[in-house]
């Protein structure tokens, strides 16, 4: 899923000192949590190979919210932004704030159905007011209590920063929020009946933040959410190293969906290269290995011992974002020109197969397969296999002289390390047909991220995990009024579509409409060219359970429903 900022970095902290729970991991003093450098890293390493990477032979008698499971080791290659929900909005962050954030409404483990998280109950009191009553009693780790107004602020700060790289554009159909008392918080929507707004509140805009905190107005940094433990899901984190070690413990007062935390702490270990990755769970330094393992480390750990490769549902999708104002071309017709000839000059069955060893598949629209709604314009339009003639005429039809000089950015870390493989294949795939020469460049998720807002790419890959389980996630998103993808478009239609089906209470009828705006983006726009979707895929030690609970359709990676002996 999603998009981007990053903190400050800090050039100096002091050395850690560590204590290991009896069976989990070690715990880092709390004058760590501004630790960012490799030194800092490499000294917390060494201590969790000396309390033996949080393993242990006795058990816990369960208290302290945990049900006495030993500690888990995580590996990522999936780098965090921030931790500040305004101000994010990528897989990376989503991740640890799923584990340390409470919602409104969430996901319940192991599948895709919505249960209260924070609230006790949610539902439209009117056809445009959505009424969640809150549970008594809540309070975030820091002691300061969560009440209706709590959820107000998070709201109407999401609405006030409105943060580029972050997800407000999730509320564009939420007109206000009161809190009449402290239980009570009532959703003012500017269309009725919306069918998507419960799955809204248990997304990346719905993290509810202590208003005592966080400012009103704009991101906290990291180290001041850690410090003042400002956050009242199922763990807290008792040591924070940016992209490096993360460590966390289970919050005793928590009581949402996501139930008794199954494990007395979680560890979350960074990674630079995935092969690295695979070897430590291969040799059993880690737990679990998630987000991203190359299809070749997947066939090598599906053949190791002590090791269980898992997949869950799909609903990754990749794809290129054209900027409409800097791509190649002199008119808009000549640009539009241009991203068709694109759009049939792609191999997606070469990528699937050579890159991707069928762990991605081609993708024909925005919405992937298997979504009601999901439609096939590219396929349709474009065709399945490449096509010269049909490019050649694009462009010649438009009078654009080729070959077309594109400049195409994408991201070596963040979105798997078979990136370089996927658009290096893109280049020559374009290139062969004579009618582009592409200028290929990699950049650092951190600066990616930044950059590609301000208009510095003509072209570049994303990727996307969807908030929630909805052709709608795929949709509004990206092409509605002020999507968070910044590229310029915006259409008068598309944006009236998008609010027909996500108010259309017959399945059918909202079903024909998602296709519609499907055929109209493909067939008029192409802002964005769909290319593949994958499915989720894990790794984990022998003795580990509740990874096939966690890798889900509701897309969120849960440390509370993982265990191991």
């Amino acid at each position: 899923m999603r998009s981007f900022r990053t903190g400050p970095a800090h050039l100096g902290a002091p050395t850690p000192v560590t204590t290991c729970h009896p069976g989990g991991p070690p715990v880092i003093a709390r004058t760590t949590r501004s630790a960012g450098t490799a030194a800092v890293a490499a000294v917390t390493l060494l201590a969790l190979t000396a309390c033996g990477s949080g393993r242990t032979d006795g058990g816990s008698d369960g208290t302290d919210g945990s049900s006495g499971s030993a500690g888990i080791i995580i590996g990522t290659t999936d780098k965090l932004t921030t931790l500040d929900p305004a101000g994010s909005y990528d897989n990376g962050s989503y991740h640890v704030q799923t584990q340390i954030f409470s919602f409104l409404m969430s996901f319940e483990p192991g599948g895709a159905e919505l249960g209260p998280d924070a609230a006790e109950e949610c539902d439209f009191t009117s056809d445009v007011v959505y009424t969640c009553t809150l549970k008594e009693g809540l309070t975030f780790a820091n002691g300061n209590p969560l009440t209706a107004e709590s959820v107000k602020f998070t709201f109407d700060r999401q609405l006030e920063i409105a943060d580029p790289n972050g997800p407000s554009s999730l509320l564009a159909n939420l007109e206000s929020v009161a809190a009449p008392d402290e239980t009570t918080v009532e959703f003012t929507l500017k269309s009725p009946n919306d069918q998507t707004f419960a799955q809204v509140l248990a997304s990346p805009v719905g993290p509810i933040v202590d208003q005592a905190t966080f400012p009103a107005d704009e991101l906290l940094d990291d180290d001041a959410i850690v410090d003042e433990m400002a956050t009242s899901g199922p763990y807290t984190i008792t040591s924070y190293g940016k992209n490096e070690l993360v460590e966390f413990e289970p919050y005793a007062d928590y009581t949402g969906v996501q139930g008794d935390v199954k494990n007395e702490g979680a560890t979350l270990k960074y990674y630079t290269d995935s092969n690295n990755l695979r070897l430590d769970i291969a040799s059993g330094a880690i737990d679990v290995a998630t987000r991203s393992l190359t299809p070749t480390d997947i066939e090598a750990l599906e053949e190791t011992d002590g090791v269980n490769v898992v997949t869950g549902p799909g609903g990754e999708i990749r794809y290129v974002v054209f900027n409409l104002n800097t791509m190649p071309g002199e008119t808009p017709e000549q640009k539009l020109a241009i991203r068709k000839a694109f759009a049939s000059s792609i191999d997606r069955a070469e990528l699937s197969e050579q890159v991707y060893k069928g762990t991605y598949t081609p993708l024909y629209s925005n919405v992937p397969e298997g979504l009601p709604g999901a439609a096939t314009p590219f396929e349709e339009i474009y065709g399945a296999d490449p096509d010269v003639d049909a490019a050649t005429a694009f462009l010649a039809d438009a009078g654009v002289t080729t070959p077309v000089a594109l400049n195409l950015q994408y991201n070596p870390d963040h979105y798997g390390p078979s990136s370089d493989q996927e658009y290096n294949a893109i280049k020559r795939q374009l290139e062969a047909t004579g009618l582009f020469t592409v200028d290929l460049q990699s950049t650092e998720w951190v600066t990616y991220a930044e950059e590609r807002t301000a208009d510095a790419y003509p072209a570049y890959q994303l990727g996307w995990f969807p908030d929630f389980p909805d052709a709608d996630n795929y949709l509004t998103p990206f092409f509605d009024t002020d999507n968070f993808l910044g590229n310029h478009f915006e259409d008068a239609e598309v944006s009236r579509l998008l609010d027909a089906e996500r108010t259309e209470a017959d399945a059918d009828a909202r079903a024909e409409i998602l296709e519609e705006i499907q055929t109209l983006l493909a067939e008029e726009h192409l802002s964005t060219v769909p290319l593949l979707q994958g499915a989720q895929v894990a790794a984990a030690r022998d003795g580990v359970t509740g990874l096939e609970d966690t890798l889900n359709a509701s897309f969120q990676f849960r440390y509370s429903v993982l265990s191991k002996d």
